[in-house]
């Protein structure tokens, strides 16, 4: 059934925080996110961001996990201004959401929601977006993005793990020469992320080449030439043992934050993994290596 409506919480804060917000809600598992600009003097001192859930959030649970984000991004709790709760139509919110999403560009790519009109000779993906992460527009998507132009060639199967919407894979398969399809799969721990992707690769005409599964890698998963994970690295360092067994060529770990490379670096040196190629987007990183 459809849901009427949907909670907001709104939460005004320095807008040189407005990322460490925007990271906290994604955490949350938040079904999308607008942000409002409060100016003073033309100076934009303070931003509301609001974050949609299909149901209150324990008041405890919200604020260990902004205090997490501020702390992660080099802030004091003090950039937290104001937050609160409030109740809105479904209709209301989606409606903003989609006029305000425009669509990303890539050296390749334009990803457009379904409803943009665009003309590129670029490849267009099309998605029917549910979340605001997932879209393409974040820093760590765009980071794997430039990593699949960059190094992905003619044949390499392809493993994407923690694939959200299924842009990365969906990626792929359009790079991917009709004489040349190789593998690719798609797995996330989320049913809904699956259906999304499943329903983002049927949407793209490339549904007969991307396969999505819900899970996680594990030693039953397949070898891949590339293995992609955009999680975050608390989640990628307990994992790298499996993810550097599974690729056979190359591996990008994304969803990292910068201050937090030297932790990665370090773990993969136990591997000895010495040698990356880390590519910065903002606040984030990706890390490449070639096997």
């Amino acid at each position: 059934m459809k849901q009427k409506s949907w909670f907001a919480i709104e939460i005004t804060v320095d807008t040189n925080a407005v990322e460490a917000i925007e990271f906290a809600l994604n955490e949350l598992d938040s079904a999308g996110t607008e942000i409002e600009v409060l100016g003073l003097n033309q100076i934009i001192e303070k931003t509301t961001v609001i974050g949609y859930f299909n149901e209150k959030l324990d008041d405890e649970i919200v604020e260990r996990h902004l205090a997490e984000a501020v702390r992660i991004y080099g802030f004091e709790k003090s950039v937290i201004k104001q937050v609160s709760w409030r109740e809105v139509e479904n209709k209301d919110w989606l409606a903003e959401w989609k006029k305000s999403w425009k669509p990303t560009e890539t050296s390749q790519f334009v990803i457009a929601p379904v409803w943009a009109k665009v003309v590129t000779d670029k490849h267009l993906m099309r998605i029917e977006p549910s979340m605001a992460f997932g879209t393409g527009t974040h820093e760590t998507t765009k980071l794997c993005l430039k990593a699949i132009e960059d190094y992905y060639e003619q044949g390499d199967t392809f493993f994407d793990v923690g694939t959200g919407t299924g842009i990365l894979a969906i990626a792929v398969a359009m790079l991917q020469s009709k004489k040349a399809k190789g593998n690719i799969s798609g797995c996330d721990t989320d049913d809904d992320s699956v259906k999304i992707a499943i329903e983002n690769a049927e949407i793209n005409n490339v549904n007969d080449f991307c396969k999505f599964h819900v899970g996680s890698i594990s030693e039953k998963s397949d070898e891949f030439d590339f293995v992609c994970a955009n999680v975050t690295a608390d989640v990628i360092i307990p994992m790298l043992p499996l993810l550097l067994s599974k690729s056979r060529k190359k591996l990008v770990l994304s969803g990292i934050l910068g201050e937090q490379e030297s932790l990665v670096s370090e773990a993969l040196a136990k591997f000895g993994m010495t040698t990356a190629k880390v590519e910065t987007d903002g606040e984030w990183i990706s890390i490449f290596i070639a096997k």
